[in-house]
């Protein structure tokens, strides 16, 4: 540069600014700006970085112009300016540079920024140096990072799926669907388990890539799955070729599926092999170590996923297994009835209930029809379920009252000294007549389908669940008499069936009502479906369906009969009763004689409440022989036997024997133990 250019611009006696000798051991330029002259002066380790000559450049900044892209320049420019206003002292940026054969580059600048005493700029002294190599090892490990992350993130995202997987099937749902074998790059899976010292192929894919006769495999054959439950020690394969000369008896079964490379792991869970896990590859070459323990680190969460999903089965299996053979083996064929039962277990591991149905035949052309659910989910809920459908049925069968008999297993359910109680219905059906005796222990109110499909709610009144009952001295059981006609049906459930999240037992009861008056006619289907929608809605709770539908009306069996008790001040057991009587003498074909039966009937269920202490139990039923006749049984316990006296003309009573005398063709009187039995006898058409 002229020295009378230099003095009449009045540089600084230091400009320019000697580098340090290192900047140019590190391949760093440096400059030296006067601002208030304009001149730039660079040194030569500076223009080379722009991959300029001496001569082309005139110590001017615009002189880097042919080397700086325009919008390059332009934010260069822009963040000088701010620097120098903001009174900051230095700054620093990147940039792009293009060289001489037109490629780009990355350039670093650093500059320090002297003001005066007044804090005016007046010089920038820095340096400048190539960045491209810098930025791209940041750039490749930033990228690592991510990689890292991702794949980490890969194995928490896919062991978070697997904790809620109940089942095997779940586990090869998961590993299947989710998008890390995608993201891991894995185009098929394989996955056996370990079953009597065999390993089973459990899954497979894609649909081409079975290979015949590895369905089951031993551990000590050529296999990769085999060497790494043998070997407890995962078997990566770099290499086509690799996998070739390894496993020389797989291979050309699977040469097809352009296999690269692949990752066999085994699945261990307490410090056992449990089975193995296959990831093949069709575009990749080898594994780095992060790879292999991310992968590692995989083998092991699916592993404990297998686990807990294998023990849920055995357990699943064991409990509902428990509770299938607590359960009726088989449905009795009921003449005169049509009945279908169900049940669907919950889906929650050992959380199965004590939910039960069962059938009972009973002498007469009656049949016992009983649905109960024991308090609880487990184990123990299903064997006090047992024990109880048990004792249940042999009270029934001993003849005992529907009251009876639920007074009856609730005491023994008491005496069990568990700390469950149950919930019960008690329905006994007399299909001749189709009389039924309705008894409930704190479980919900059955329903009834019409022959033409509509269906309602059978209210009844109920006493408390059995157990509490006998806890707290309340047995009374309330029978609610009703009548079934010919194609009608009795729907039988637990709450289960009725269950929904976030509604109230009787909107469960209004929907199942809906689905019962459009669902099937056939009994059997109607069953399944009912059943098939709790599957659908998600419930947890175990279900029992009873479905009883009496056919047409058919003769009496001989020795067919209808029982009921009657307690003391109990207008209702009473009317229960008349109801009763007056559908068995409809049904059985006495319906000249109705009001005669009904009338007599009535006089002895009367002075056994009047003048005995206690209830009565009243039973009619048909008599074969040289004439069909209709008896009417009223058993109270007073040993003292009644006599029939003249009322008078004022009396108010005393003419009850009197009336059944005349009314009745046979009459009678019979010790019974502590007690005695008031009979008498109608003769009766032949029933058509």
């Amino acid at each position: 540069m002229d020295d009378r250019v230099a003095g009449a611009l009045s540089l600084p006696d230091d400009w320019p600014a000697h580098p340090d000798l290192s900047l140019a051991l590190n391949r760093m330029g440096s400059f030296d700006w006067d601002l208030d002259s304009g001149l730039m002066h660079m040194d030569r380790p500076a223009l080379d970085v722009f991959d300029l000559r001496a001569d082309e450049y005139e110590d001017r900044p615009e002189s880097l112009g042919q080397r700086v892209p325009a919008d390059e320049g332009v934010r260069l420019d822009a963040m000088v300016a701010q620097a120098l206003k903001s009174g900051r002292s230095n700054y620093g940026a990147y940039f792009r540079i293009k060289r001489r054969d037109g490629s780009l580059r990355w350039t670093h600048t650093q500059g320090f920024i002297r003001r005066d005493g007044t804090g005016r700029p007046h010089r920038i002294i820095g340096i400048v140096r190539d960045a491209t190599q810098e930025l791209a090892d940041s750039t490749a490990r930033q990228e690592l990072d991510l990689e890292r992350r991702r794949r980490t993130s890969l194995v928490d995202g896919t062991t978070a799926a697997l904790a809620h997987a109940r089942t095997v099937g779940d586990v090869i749902e998961v590993l299947k669907n989710s998008q890390g074998l995608a993201h891991l790059g894995a185009t098929s899976l394989v996955m056996g388990l370990m079953e009597a010292g065999r390993i089973h192929l459990v899954a497979d894919g894609p649909e081409d890539s079975f290979v015949p006769g590895t369905r089951y495999t031993r551990t000590d054959e050529q296999y990769p799955m085999s060497e790494v439950v043998r070997t407890l020690a995962p078997r990566f394969i770099e290499s086509a070729t690799d996998f070739a000369t390894s496993y020389p008896i797989l291979w050309p079964h699977i040469s097809h599926l352009g296999i690269t490379s692949a990752a066999y792991l085994p699945l261990i869970a307490q410090a056992r092999p449990i089975g193995a896990l296959g990831l093949l590859y069709s575009d990749k070459d080898g594994f780095t170590g992060d790879e292999r323990n991310l992968l590692v680190a995989l083998g092991s969460s699916i592993a404990q996923s297998l686990q807990r999903a294998m023990l849920y089965e055995q357990e699943h299996d064991l409990a509902e297994g428990l509770q299938q053979a607590m359960l009726p083996r088989r449905i009795p064929d009921v003449p005169g009835a049509q009945v279908a039962v169900r049940y669907r277990s919950a889906r929650l591991g050992r959380d199965i209930g004590g939910d039960w149905y069962d059938v009972i035949p009973l002498p007469g052309g009656r049949v016992g029809a009983v649905i109960g659910d024991v308090q609880g989910h487990d184990t123990h809920a299903a064997a006090v379920m047992g024990q109880l459908r048990i004792v249940l049925r042999a009270y029934a069968a001993e003849g005992h009252s529907p009251a009876t008999v639920m007074a009856r297993a609730s005491v023994f359910l008491h005496e069990l000294d568990t700390d469950r109680f149950a919930t019960c219905t008690y329905a006994e059906v007399d299909l001749t007549t189709g009389v039924v005796q309705l008894v409930r222990a704190g479980h919900v109110d059955p329903l009834v389908r019409e022959s033409d499909g509509s269906c309602r709610r059978l209210p009844a009144e109920g006493g408390l669940p059995l157990g509490l009952s006998a806890e707290f001295g309340r047995l009374e059981y309330p029978v609610s008499t009703v009548e079934l006609d010919p194609g009608q049906t009795l729907l039988l459930f637990t709450d289960g069936l009725v269950e929904l999240p976030g509604a109230d037992l009787d909107e469960g009861i209004q929907l199942l009502t809906a689905m019962v008056r459009n669902g099937p006619q056939d009994l059997q289907r109607l069953a399944d479906r009912l059943c098939e929608e709790v599957d659908e809605r998600g419930g947890e709770d175990d279900v029992a369906v009873l479905l009883l539908r009496r056919k047409v009306a058919h003769a009496p069996q001989p020795g067919g009969r209808l029982q009921q008790h009657v307690a003391q001040s109990d207008p209702e057991a009473l009317s229960s009763a008349r109801h009763m009587i007056r559908a068995a003498v409809r049904a059985w074909g006495a319906k000249a004689r109705a009001d005669e039966v009904e009338l007599a009937a009535d006089e002895l269920i009367t002075n056994a409440l009047m003048h005995t202490d206690g209830g009565a139990i009243v039973t009619i039923r048909v008599l074969t022989g040289p004439e069909r006749r209709l008896r009417v049984d009223v058993e109270d316990r007073s040993s003292a036997l009644p006599r029939r006296r003249d009322a008078g003309e004022a009396g108010v009573s005393g003419r009850g024997l009197m009336l059944v005398d005349r009314l009745a063709d046979l009459w009678g009187v019979e010790s019974r133990g502590s007690g005695k039995c008031v009979w008498c006898e109608f003769v009766i058409p032949a029933h058509e």
